[in-house]
């Protein structure tokens, strides 16, 4: 599965950057992650355990993730129930206080039952993961973000453009199947070179 977003925000590229790189804070906005273990950090690195319960599906994965902050973090797979799993964040900042995002995620579960209970439930996760990441960084930018987000139990849906002030929001989503063929070379999947 190929699951691809992309959104503006008023938001920073270091301020995303931040929010996606501390994979330790994921229980507290994201519904599905349970337990978050950073395992190695260094400027150029993170490894972590993500434990996923989440609909009564419940598995764990970890991820080693080269990262060059703040424009882009790549994760992949180490161990975990995907046959595949590979992402791309990819932050351009385009001022003081706003930047485009791009997510590309593209995974497939080992075996046919752990796919078949598993995969509906990780769909909706990986199609609306960029969404709560937004919705935290407005969250946490709120007047008396810190506290308010501390205490919320819940996430509510982005605005992924509350506080950008282009003329008009540009907010994709595809999610379409394995694809048979190479993509074109904005494909991050088929890049013969780092962006």
């Amino acid at each position: 599965m190929d699951v691809r977003k992309t959104v503006l925000v008023g938001h920073s590229a270091e301020q995303m950057f931040d929010l996606i790189e501390a994979c330790e804070r994921y229980p507290d906005f994201l519904p599905w992650c349970s337990g978050a273990t950073v395992v190695a950090r260094d400027e150029s690195t993170v490894v972590a355990d993500i434990s996923v319960n989440y609909h009564g599906v419940r598995f764990d994965f970890r991820t080693r993730n080269p990262k060059r902050r703040p424009l882009s973090m790549t994760i992949h797979l180490e161990r975990g129930p995907f046959r595949h799993f590979y992402g791309v964040w990819d932050l351009t900042p385009l001022a003081a206080d706003g930047c485009r995002i791009d997510f590309a995620l593209r995974y497939d579960f080992h075996g046919t039952a752990m796919a078949r209970i598993a995969r509906p439930v990780f769909d909706r996760i990986a199609s609306t993961l960029v969404d709560r990441f937004v919705a935290r960084a407005d969250q946490v930018r709120a007047p008396g973000g810190a506290v308010a987000a501390a205490r919320a139990s819940t996430v509510p849906p982005a605005s992924p453009l509350a506080t950008m002030t282009s003329p008009a929001p540009i907010t994709s989503t595809r999610v379409v199947p394995e694809p048979g063929l190479p993509g074109d070379s904005d494909d991050p999947f088929h890049r013969s070179t780092p962006p």
